[in-house]
């Protein structure tokens, strides 16, 4: 499937920034992130685990931090989102604050990095 800079380069316009904005979030949250594949998802590893993956679906787009406890422990906050323990969906019209995505990836890191 390629990496995280090719797929970004496929997806729509209108959802691109949004998608763009979230991965360099996660960059910037952990710039030794490589590009590379997780359960088949262009994604972003951190000492070989997956970190991120974001996708463009014709439904949602869609943010994965790999992880089946996170959004679990944050669903009071999820409450305005479409969400399962692996992924959080979300629209243009309705993209994820920041401040979450931020949380997210920072519970995510910290989960690899144990």
């Amino acid at each position: 499937m390629g990496t995280v800079t090719e797929y970004l380069e496929g997806v729509t316009e209108a959802n691109r920034a949004i998608l763009e904005r979230i991965v360099g979030i996660a960059r910037e949250l952990a710039p030794d992130a490589e590009e590379g594949v997780s359960y088949g998802m262009p994604a972003l590893l951190v000492d070989g685990k997956g970190f991120l993956s974001v996708q463009e679906t014709k439904k949602h787009l869609a943010l994965y931090p790999f992880s089946g406890q996170i959004l679990p422990e944050m669903s009071e906050e999820l409450g305005g989102y479409s969400w399962s323990p692996g992924t959080l969906r979300f629209s243009a019209d309705n993209p994820v604050p920041d401040s979450m995505v931020r949380r997210i990836l920072e519970t995510r890191l910290a989960s690899i990095r144990k």
